[in-house]
């Protein structure tokens, strides 16, 4: 079975919205991502999990994503990889918090 976008002039099949809807559920995929996989901005993303999910899972997803950094390419961090707490080794001395 394959879905319909009009306003995309796109359509999925299923295994492809499974893919969306996983890639979404993820915390560390951002939306930027799938975008350029599918070709759908976030606004159509919220719409297929909308579509796809229980009311009370969507409300959870909804709620866990809003502003979430790793969700928008954006918000993030050029260097994503290193936690906020990790410190510059320098001159063979460990740097103290």
């Amino acid at each position: 079975m394959r879905f319909n976008f009009s306003s995309y002039g796109m359509s999925f099949t299923d295994e492809e919205i499974d893919r969306i809807v996983e890639m979404a559920w993820e915390d560390r995929t951002p939306f930027d991502a799938i975008e350029k996989q599918f070709g759908i901005p976030e606004k159509e993303v919220i719409k297929i999990m909308r579509r796809e999910m229980k009311a009370s899972s969507f409300r959870m997803w909804r709620a866990r994503v809003q502003g979430r950094s790793t969700k928008h390419a954006s918000k993030q961090l050029s260097d994503h990889f290193k936690s906020s707490l990790q410190r510059e080794i320098t001159g063979n001395k460990i740097s103290k918090r």
